[in-house]
């Protein structure tokens, strides 16, 4: 294993940019058919509301383990919830589903799936990362902060290198709790029209980005 570049890719994402294509060609194909997409987008939050909050923050704690993206939990997690958890409430689940979401990633990697996930992550293009004592901060640093993995290969590849449960804990939490609060925002601004929401949640990506960026320059040349 090799600490330089951990997050280096070898090979195009050629499924994602094909999914990414087939999801806007279908999107503007019901445009064009006179879809009402806010009215499909409602008719999806009424499902939810249905399945109920411990439905939805299980899934939110368990699916994006195996590639659903978290931020299609936080953005509907606001409106979906908010009257009856309040927005407080809602953000409160949703750090206690990521945080068990980290832990089972973690278990999977390190321990039930390292063989398989091993072998997946490297054929990807991705480095698993050598952890030792004095690298081990900068390392989940960097693989937290650098953009572009997605959430549960950035996971995968910290159990992967073995790295100290309790400082992947800490630190994975603590790196995706600002995004969590915008996007849970955001959302709600945005399926509400308010737009003070909207400015809330946009704020603090941008501050987010903006101290993510530096602590990356910063812990970046102590991997070794």
């Amino acid at each position: 294993m090799s600490s330089e570049a951990p997050l280096e890719k070898k090979k195009l994402p050629l499924f994602k940019l094909s999914l990414a294509a087939f999801v806007l060609v279908v999107g503007a194909l019901l445009i064009l058919r006179g879809v009402n997409l806010r009215a499909l987008g409602l008719q999806g939050l009424d499902f939810i509301r249905d399945a109920g909050p411990w439905v939805f923050f299980t899934g939110t704690a368990v699916l994006p383990a195996f590639g659903a993206p978290l931020s299609a939990f936080t953005i509907v997690a606001g409106e979906a919830f908010g009257r009856q958890m309040t927005l407080w409430g809602v953000m409160g689940a949703a750090f206690v589903a990521i945080a068990i979401n980290l832990a089972f990633t973690y278990w999977l990697a390190r321990y039930a799936l390292r063989p398989i996930l091993s072998k997946l992550i490297e054929r990807y293009g991705y480095k698993i990362p050598r952890v030792t004592s004095k690298n081990a901060l900068s390392i989940a640093l960097v693989v937290r902060l650098t953009p572009g993995p997605p959430f549960f290969v950035q996971s995968y590849l910290l159990g992967l290198a073995e790295m100290p449960f309790k400082l992947y804990m800490i630190v994975s939490w603590l790196c995706i709790l600002p995004w969590t609060i915008a996007f849970i925002v955001l959302g709600k601004g945005l399926f509400n029209g308010n737009f003070k929401l909207v400015i809330y949640g946009a704020g603090v990506i941008v501050v987010a980005t903006i101290i993510v960026h530096a602590i990356r320059k910063r812990y970046a040349a102590r991997v070794d």
